[in-house]
């Protein structure tokens, strides 16, 4: 008994001094603020030099150019003047683990993945951990939105979409399972491994995996077209969304052949809402994803070519090869040290930015594109009146990693502490050695 007790106190302990220095979500929205004179990114393609942007009970209630609009300031109750800064709408992190992995290297943090090969039924937002000591840490660059995705297996389960400033799951959901993972088969396999590549050679079961997905979703369809007033599937009936147009079914894609075969499959099942992931290849095929209305979240660009033929800077010009093709298009952060790297996001899209992209097509990129796949844009994505007012100001260009300085965020128009255990280190140390 006295051991069980003793084990007691240290599980305690230990859960306690992982609380230690979390942030509190911020207090309700109960007074009118005006955001004055900032360099507003608007995240449509559109910029205000000299903005004037209006919060009252978690919304944008107006946004207005500051030199062209009469402005009374005492018509407000908080008045922020913001001249010199930048303003963007939250940027927000597709295909991601954030809250599901703390740390990589203890199983029993890891909750991104479950046990079999099809699971349409499992859900990302259960697991949902938000007491993560890495989500603080990612909305000091701006990242104040994220698609919580699970991975592995073939179906993966289904995803939903959260903010960063709650004390629970419940808290958190914005949308909850909008759509469902696929991982298709890879045509081309390396014969390397992550450090070292390897000649590429074609898959021996390629076909094989391919037709046990469409034994799978045979299944699913006929399912969904039954009465099902006996006992239920669980599995097949979370897949009735995908057939009804309800959830989107996100790809795990890469090369042409296999993309080819994506459309190709969501033409056999007349599916309505499809979207790549990776999309590697996908600059080949423009033609055909825009006549199957197929959208792209694109690979980390910051990766090198696939191919050795393929030219050095071919990932970092795809954004542009998408958008000069008229694809719609996100940019996303899955690559190793997925987690805490997905605060670099912004410099992702200033990348994209360096390599043929305007400034405001790379805001745009990790914005209202990205809110208009996931099916959130009439509420983020975007500073425009009516929407939610999560939004942020930095003292420079955000997509800089040179200048960016988040020092004021908003989320549902509270203001969010951006503090963080990294910071707090930072000024320790700093202190300690007299640095200040």
């Amino acid at each position: 008994m006295k051991n069980v007790q003793y084990k007691v106190v240290i599980l305690l302990v230990f859960w306690l001094s992982n609380l230690q220095g979390q942030e509190a979500p911020g207090a309700k929205q109960g007074k009118s603020v005006l955001l004055l004179n900032g360099t507003a990114h608007l995240g449509t393609g559109e910029m205000i030099n000299r903005s004037a942007i209006v919060l009252e009970n978690g919304k944008i209630i107006n946004v207005m150019n500051a030199l062209t609009s009469t402005i009374n300031n005492s018509d407000y109750d908080t008045v922020i003047d913001i001249k010199d800064k930048h303003v963007y709408p939250g940027f927000i992190a597709v295909n991601s683990t954030l809250g599901l992995m703390e740390i990589g290297a203890v199983r029993a943090t890891e909750d991104f993945e479950e046990i079999g090969t099809y699971n349409p039924n499992v859900r990302s937002i259960i697991a949902y951990n938000t007491d993560s000591k890495i989500t603080p840490t990612i909305r000091t660059n701006g990242v104040l939105l994220a698609q919580v995705t699970p991975r592995g297996g073939i179906v993966s389960g289904s995803s939903s979409i959260v903010h960063f400033d709650a004390w629970n799951w419940e808290d958190a959901l914005i949308k909850e399972d909008i759509g469902v993972h696929l991982n298709w088969p890879r045509f081309m396999k390396s014969s390397g491994w992550w450090s070292t590549s390897g000649d590429s050679k074609k898959s021996k079961n390629y076909m094989e995996k391919t037709k046990d997905i469409n034994m799978f979703f045979d299944e699913s369809l006929a399912y969904s077209k039954a009465s099902n007033e006996g006992d239920r599937d669980l599995k097949l009936e979370a897949m009735k969304g995908v057939f009804a147009g309800n959830k989107t079914l996100f790809v795990n894609v890469s090369y042409v052949k296999e993309i080819n075969d994506v459309i190709n499959f969501k033409r056999k099942y007349n599916l309505k809402k499809v979207v790549i992931v990776g999309g590697y290849d996908s600059w080949m095929v423009t033609d055909r994803l825009k006549e199957n209305n197929i959208s792209v979240v694109i690979q980390h660009i910051h990766s090198l070519p696939n191919q050795p033929e393929d030219d050095i800077d071919l990932p970092y010009r795809l954004p542009k090869l998408l958008y000069d093709a008229g694809v719609p298009y996100c940019l996303q952060y899955y690559a190793r040290m997925e987690q805490m790297g997905t605060r670099n996001l912004p410099f992702v899209a200033g990348t994209a930015i360096a390599h043929g992209l305007t400034y405001e097509e790379g805001v745009a990129s990790i914005t209202l594109n990205a809110a208009k796949i996931l099916g959130i844009e009439n509420e983020l994505g975007s500073i425009e009146a009516g929407k939610k007012a999560t939004l942020f100001v930095s003292e420079g260009d955000a997509l800089d990693m040179r200048t960016s300085n988040v020092v004021i965020a908003f989320i549902d128009g509270r203001m969010i502490n951006l503090d963080n255990h990294q910071s707090r280190n930072y000024n320790k140390y700093k202190a300690k050695y007299g640095l200040e």
